[in-house]
């Protein structure tokens, strides 16, 4: 019984390659809080299969405000450990930007760093869309940019206007959904608005969110569940989610 559950456990595997959502990097915001637990969250990610990781910090006013200076700092020195400790895995440098008035800043003067393929991961207010996302979404589009809406299932004034959806979406902005939200990680609702995004084909990609171990845990737990499974079958995920091919890498 005991090699039994071992074995599930060990088998618990994503079907794609590439997080374009996690916190790893060390001491830039409340993901990752230092080199060792940046190292124990990489190797989780390559015990579920990833070899590919997009290091998308928080960009936020006032609580993070990070320049591309400070993130390549702690970028390089991930990097260095990554090689030292023989990881079979590669990241890559990037964002998660918050749609305020410190992205306005950056954004303006040129400081972004996007994925490769000029992939850029955008982060709504939680409290209420930006007035103007449209054109933003739109002027970001005609410079090159290829916006992704990260956990569009997470922002509570979509709930009631889920036509709003679908507009964002037809407007080529991709949509990136936690994996921990299916599992009811961030509460009922964004679970519901997840699985609807699924079930209206407006679920794009996945991603981990990582922020902690314990993130990781719990993604380990629900990848390996029968539910998780089940999604994936009855909704064809492995041919529908874009994770790995969407950058050139």
């Amino acid at each position: 019984m005991f090699n039994l559950f071992k074995k599930n456990k060990e088998s618990a595997k994503l079907f794609y390659h590439t997080d374009v959502h996690s916190h790893v990097l060390p001491g830039v915001d409340h993901g990752s809080q230092d080199l060792g637990m940046s190292l124990q969250m990489l190797r989780a990610e390559i015990d579920m299969g990833i070899t590919h990781v997009m290091c998308t910090s928080h960009v936020t006013a006032e609580t993070f405000e990070n320049t591309p200076e400070s993130l390549t700092a702690a970028y390089e020195v991930l990097k260095k450990a990554v090689k030292e400790e023989g990881l079979t895995i590669e990241i890559y440098l990037s964002a998660e930007y918050r749609i305020d008035e410190y992205w306005t800043r950056e954004y303006e003067a040129g400081h972004l760093l996007p994925m490769p393929g000029k992939r850029i991961l955008l982060e709504n207010s939680f409290r209420q869309e930006l007035i103007g996302i449209d054109q933003m979404l739109f002027d970001l589009q005609v410079k090159g940019y290829r916006p992704i809406l990260a956990h569009p299932e997470r922002y509570p004034y979509y709930y009631e206007r889920k036509e709003r959806y679908k507009s964002l979406h037809s407007a080529s902005v991709k949509f990136q959904v936690n994996l921990l939200s299916l599992e009811g990680f961030f509460g009922r609702h964004a679970r519901e608005t997840a699985l609807w995004l699924i079930q209206n084909n407006l679920c794009d990609m996945f991603g981990s969110d990582m922020h902690d171990m314990d993130y990781a845990n719990a993604i380990k737990s629900y990848i390996g569940s029968r539910e998780w499974r089940k999604l994936c079958d009855k909704y064809d995920l492995p041919k529908r989610i874009v994770n790995d091919r969407e950058f050139e890498l």
